[in-house]
């Protein structure tokens, strides 16, 4: 016959077992009283150290870059490549801000040093800026992606251009893709493979016949499939 259990004598042993586990736990903290102090102290310090640093050096440094950044900019808007990436003097350019500041100005800095030397005629320049950039914004990622076909296409690197506009036009579904399919498709013609730049062109006519591109492809189209057979 099973021994019955008596349930106030197991309260008992409960509470003992506690009331040992927490004197041993007061035991450790005794012992090792002043190293967990320390370990405290040291923990607040980093903590304070950190809020420290944003709060009087990153924050201010990055509405400095920023300010630098906004006149950079708005050199760009206006067309002046040359200032907008080197400065005026006063105000510094993208290619200082991006040395002094990185990307404490925002991730967008690489993008216009990457197209500024672009239309400076930079070429490998530009695609060292541009694959610089990580920004999350999807339609400034395939800008920047498919600029670098651009620089490629400067340094008549052609099978990579190709390559590098087909990415830009996969890498999300938007109007944009019909600009990269047709630099594209253009590049395949240069390359001489006709049948590819007509998938490419026609692809503009199925998926974006609203955009720009798509208004005007099937000249493109036309100009293939009416070409004459060597």
């Amino acid at each position: 016959m099973a021994k019955k259990v008596n349930t106030k004598e197991l309260e008992v042993l409960q509470q003992d077992k506690l009331e040992e586990n927490v004197s041993k736990v007061e035991e450790f903290f005794k012992k090792n009283k002043k190293t967990i102090s320390t370990c405290f102290c040291l923990a607040v310090v980093v903590v304070l150290g950190i809020m420290a640093y944003n709060n009087f050096v990153r924050q201010p440094k990055i509405k400095e870059a920023q300010a630098q950044a906004f006149q950079a900019e708005k050199f760009f808007q206006e067309g002046s490549f040359e200032l907008a990436l080197n400065g005026d003097g006063d105000m510094l350019g993208f290619e200082q801000i991006a040395q002094e500041y990185g990307s404490a100005a925002g991730e967008s800095v690489y993008l216009y040093g990457g197209l500024c030397n672009l239309q400076l005629g930079n070429w490998q320049a530009a695609i060292d800026w541009l694959k610089k950039y990580s920004g999350s914004d999807v339609i400034l990622a395939q800008r920047a992606i498919a600029a670098q076909g651009d620089a490629l296409c400067g340094l008549e690197k052609f099978e990579e251009a190709l390559a590098q506009y087909q990415k830009a036009a996969d890498y999300a579904e938007n109007a944009y893709c019909a600009e990269y399919l047709l630099k594209a498709g253009e590049v395949a013609e240069q390359l001489g493979s006709q049948a590819k730049a007509l998938e490419l062109y026609k692809k503009v006519k199925d998926l974006y016949p609203s955009t720009l591109q798509g208004q005007v492809i099937d000249k493109y189209i036309s100009r293939i499939e009416n070409a004459p057979l060597n």
